[in-house]
């Protein structure tokens, strides 16, 4: 027994004998005499008193938090008093010298029932005060939504007492729930006046609590409630297909709005069941495993359930901290090893394949900074051309069942050394369609809040008051978040057969000015007035835009609908042979130079596709890309 129930039986048992006491008395006084002897009077109050807090405990009166007890909890003392007060009455009537006369017995227990719920009523005001006082330092807020998502956002703020935020009413477009009340809340309609409306409301912030709600519906919504002055925030609710809630233990969470939330598309779901039976049991290394995508590999892996899992980085920072988070989320379920070694030294993988022999490699490892590796084009050769050759070539000697390259829509008709590296490790790894290990790659665009991406770069400057830089206001590009990039750069590996290049359905091109505007409003400041953004012109090789992913009429579909298959001729390794020696030699005929230009001449010999940047941009304002940003 608990303290609480050990305290309420002791304040029942003090009300009970003072009402005993009580009855005594009044008899006493009313006729001059005790009901009944000392004696015979404790049996008496013995016999009484255990069938009272019998009939109660066995109606579960006790198990009753009175703090947020209702009428019902009230009700139920009434009848097991009632109850108690008949059956003491028959046993004391049974032994006649113990009786205490049918009207003392229910003067008794009319007495006991009236005190106990006085001294419950008493605790549950006092109880209400005091959370009545604390609720003053809560944060008023608006649910946008009066459907099951927000109802039940509303019940859960209410019921718990620890909560920061205190329901102040809902905002709903449905005819039929304006004017009503849901958890005593009054519902108000979504229209041209509702911002006026809350602004003369004293809350502070709003939360939409609408199910599958879409990117774009998310971006409509906290621009026209940030209007009002408050901070617009997301409730966070697992929902069937239908819009639903679901059963069970999913988190429901109020959470910021992200950048990710207004993507102009929906988050993509993908699908997991044959993923995480593919590489369930399997040895898994992944190159650049201390990366954003490599690190979101790791995660996406370990869930899978892998024999072994093997993070291979240059960078030990990284590879620590993943391998310090996967080893406390998973202890010993997890078979994990970490080993720094480089893809430019030959040897040091040779000594890793062949030590653990993986079925799965996903290479990830790569130098992807364009402007960086304009100026150290021999680098993005040497590690992203020559590190992918050299991992094919150890995964073909140790016999690895799949080779997996990540590249990038940067390789799509490239304007910089980065772009043009990555197509030619698409290359290198086209050409072994007749090997025994299947090598694919998998090309898609930015990922949201990678190193080194504009994300991050523009949150640092909000930070520090402003202003944020974009090289161009006309610049779009394709985005994506790592989850979802890599979820899908395994199930592209999970269904790859041999020699194919998938292509992922990046949706539709953003904006980066538009990007910029909707992190200064999330950070709650207005463009141009309190952030300012500020043009700084194109870096070396960048361009405008980065090339459609998805032309439907020039792609082959899989099984999943965001996953392509591009149709491109690979070529044969002798070929491929030939432009990697031009490189070398470019390469070794370059040491000594920072930026070479015999490395960026022998690069355009060997990747046909390779522009200048100031050929494509000059072009951009007729490309399909930029249209489908400015619609």
């Amino acid at each position: 027994m608990n303290l609480r129930k050990t305290l309420l039986y002791l304040i029942d048992a003090g009300c009970f004998a003072a009402s005993y006491f009580c009855v005594q008395l009044l008899a006493f006084i009313s006729t001059g005499r005790w009901v009944m002897s000392f004696s015979r009077g404790i049996v008496n109050f013995s016999i009484l008193f255990i069938v009272a807090f019998l009939v109660r405990t066995v109606l579960l009166v006790y198990r009753n938090i009175w703090r947020h007890a209702n009428s019902y909890a009230y009700l139920l003392i009434v009848i097991a008093d009632g109850i108690a007060a008949a059956l003491g009455g028959v046993l004391t009537l049974a032994v006649k010298k113990y009786y205490f006369g049918g009207w003392h017995t229910v003067t008794l227990f009319c007495l006991f029932c009236l005190l106990t719920l006085t001294n419950r009523f008493i605790y549950q005001q006092l109880n209400s005060r005091k959370q009545l006082a604390l609720s003053q330092n809560k944060i008023n807020v608006v649910i946008v939504g009066a459907g099951n998502v927000g109802a039940l956002l509303a019940q859960e703020l209410i019921a718990n007492k620890r909560s920061h935020y205190k329901p102040y009413c809902f905002v709903d477009n449905d005819t039929n729930k304006v004017g009503g009340m849901i958890s005593g809340l009054k519902v108000y309609p979504e229209n041209a006046d509702t911002v006026d409306l809350i602004r003369g409301m004293p809350v502070q912030e709003i939360i939409l609590a609408l199910p599958k709600i879409t990117g774009e519906r998310v971006r409509e919504l906290h621009e026209f409630y940030s209007r009002t002055g408050c901070k617009v925030k997301l409730y966070d609710v697992p929902v069937s297909e239908s819009g639903e809630l679901t059963e069970g233990n999913g988190k429901r969470v109020i959470k910021e709005v992200r950048i990710e939330d207004l993507l102009f598309r929906n988050s993509l779901a993908v699908g997991t069941e044959t993923m995480h039976g593919y590489y369930e049991g399997k040895t898994v290394l992944i190159t650049g495993g201390g990366g954003s995508i490599g690190s979101e590999l790791c995660r996406q892996v370990a869930k899978c359930r892998p024999k072994k899992l093997i993070i291979l980085d240059i960078y030990e920072n990284n590879a620590y901290d993943i391998m310090q988070e996967l080893s406390r989320k998973y202890g010993e379920k997890l078979d994990l090893a970490v080993e720094i070694a480089s893809v430019r030294d030959r040897d040091r993988l040779d000594c890793i394949f062949a030590h653990y022999r993986p079925d799965i490699v996903f290479h990830a490892a790569a130098h992807k900074h364009v402007p960086l590796m304009e100026h150290s084009n021999c680098e993005a050769v040497k590690n992203n051309v020559i590190g992918t050759y050299n991992a094919a070539d150890m995964a073909e000697k140790h016999g690895v069942g799949k080779f997996i390259l990540i590249s990038t829509d940067k390789a799509v008709n490239p304007t910089n050394i980065m772009g043009a590296s990555k197509r030619m490790c698409e290359m290198v790894v086209q050409c072994r369609n007749d090997s025994k290990t299947s090598f694919v790659a998998v090309r898609f665009g930015n990922v949201l809040g990678s190193n080194g991406s504009v994300i991050p770069l523009f949150r640092r400057q909000i930070e520090c008051g402003g202003p944020i830089t974009i090289t161009d206001k006309r610049i779009v590009r394709y985005f994506m978040t790592i989850p979802e990039a890599s979820q899908l750069v395994m199930q592209a590996g999970a269904i790859a057969q041999r020699g194919e290049l998938f292509v992922l359905d990046m949706g539709n091109p953003v904006k980066i000015i538009d990007l910029a505007e909707n992190m200064i409003r999330l950070s709650g400041m207005v463009p141009y007035e309190d952030i300012d953004i500020v043009e700084v012109g194109l870096r070396p090789g960048e361009k405008l835009y980065e090339e459609l992913l998805v032309k439907s009429e020039e792609l082959d579909k899989t099984e999943n609908k965001m996953i392509f298959i591009e149709r491109d001729k690979p070529l044969t390794r002798e070929e491929v042979e030939e432009k990697l020696a031009i490189l070398n030699e470019a390469v070794d005929k370059a040491k000594g130079e920072l930026a070479s230009e015999l490395v960026k001449d022998a690069m355009k010999r060997v990747v046909p596709t390779y522009h200048d940047p100031e050929e494509i941009n000059s072009e951009a304002e007729k490309s399909k890309e930029m249209e489908l940003a400015n619609k």
